[in-house]
């Protein structure tokens, strides 16, 4: 009698009712749950990490820009000593160097040490701008206009290296004079006058007896003066505009008022007054 091992005897004792086995109904509950539970924690785990990854996405793109301040650059208009103006943009956050160096660079002006450039607070008093403050911590409001001007007068010209700082120098001095800045007797305005007209339009020409009507030489010019000038211009036949601004600065450094800076102020009953320092 041939007896089942127990290995080949465990399905038989495995079926129950209709031949259907058992252990197969227990073994269809774990598959199941295991086929339905580990794909759903596998999807959301992939939507997370795409949605991470879009944000991330989104803030890559984003981060970058909130970690850069816009520039805002303001218009600059700088009045120049040839009565042009010159108009530039710079970041209103840059220092007063900045903007003093690119006129400078305009102007092709090297000897920049003697030069300055001065703008009007609220109150309409004249100010040095600072190089070293941002100027938007110095032009409060209004327009952002300047002046560009001599800061230091040299005591002896003729010891400035380029001609074009000697012309700029001559420029401020005339307007000094014709200002009333820089007072002046009658003679001396008579011998500015001519050499500021030698530089200018050269020698003397008889056929233009009227060309001095389009410059002026001082506050209150008179048809005297300009046939005074008229008279020594003709005496400079030859003289080379250099020479004549040399000249001219020579004349104008030994005024008692030459490179004294005039400011407005008020005595302490209030009555208005200038101050002069020399700078």
């Amino acid at each position: 009698m041939t007896t089942e091992s127990g290995a080949e005897s465990e399905p038989k004792q495995q079926q129950g009712k209709g031949g259907k086995e058992t252990k197969g109904k227990s073994a269809e509950h774990f598959p199941t749950t295991a086929g339905h539970s580990t794909p759903t924690k596998n999807n959301q785990f992939e939507e997370d990490l795409s949605s991470t990854r879009s944000s991330n996405s989104r803030l890559s793109i984003k981060s970058p820009l909130r970690g850069v301040k816009k520039l805002k650059n303001m218009l600059c208009k700088v009045s120049l000593l040839d009565g042009s103006d010159y108009t530039l943009t710079v970041d209103k956050r840059a220092r007063g160097q900045v903007l003093f160096t690119k006129v400078c660079e305009h102007l092709d002006l090297l000897e920049n040490d003697y030069f300055g450039m001065t703008y009007r607070d609220v109150e309409n008093q004249k100010n040095w701008l600072d190089p070293s403050k941002e100027l938007k911590r110095q032009i409060r409001s209004g327009p952002w206009n300047f002046s560009f001007n001599v800061k230091f007068y040299p005591p002896d010209p003729a010891q400035l290296s380029e001609d074009i700082t000697r012309y700029y120098l001559c420029l401020q001095l005339r307007d000094d004079v014709v200002s009333g800045r820089l007072p002046c007797s009658f003679a001396t305005h008579a011998v500015l006058g001519s050499y500021t007209v030698q530089s200018e339009l050269g020698d003397y020409d008889p056929e233009e007896t009227e060309y001095n009507s389009d410059l002026r030489f001082a506050p209150n010019q008179t048809k005297d003066l300009e046939e005074k000038i008229m008279e020594l211009h003709k005496t400079y036949r030859g003289m080379t505009p250099a020479q004549a601004e040399m000249h001219f600065l020579e004349n104008a450094k030994k005024l008692s008022m030459y490179g004294v800076d005039l400011h407005h102020a008020k005595d302490s009953e209030g009555v208005e007054i200038m101050l002069g320092a020399s700078i």
